[in-house]
């Protein structure tokens, strides 16, 4: 059964932390729960995607946060791609009319 991993970019518009004006950032959030800053990565958000589809990604959705005031933007984009298989443990199988092994005590 094929199963999938997701993850999350947001774009986001905020005030700029050095100076007057705006700037755009860029978060990653990963399917282990990690939240990295991508935004020296690229500075649009095709770049993003394109950088996430090259590593298997795939855009699943998008959406905008209608309740961000005037300026401030909020975007989501919604990815996922295939989990790769861990391997099950192995089990020691024992031949027929073989028994188990005892241990004296």
């Amino acid at each position: 059964m094929l199963k999938w991993e997701y993850a999350l970019l947001v774009r986001r518009r905020q005030a700029a932390s050095t100076d007057t004006g705006w700037e755009i950032v860029f978060v990653w959030y990963g399917p282990d729960g990690s939240m990295v800053d991508v935004t020296p990565y690229g500075d649009t958000s095709l770049a993003h995607l394109n950088r996430a589809g090259d590593q298997g990604w795939e855009l699943v959705s998008m959406s905008e946060d209608p309740s961000m005031p005037g300026s401030s933007e909020l975007h989501r984009y919604h990815l996922k791609r295939p989990k790769t298989a861990t391997p099950s443990p192995r089990q020691r199988i024992r031949g027929p009319g073989r028994p188990a092994r005892r241990l004296p005590g």
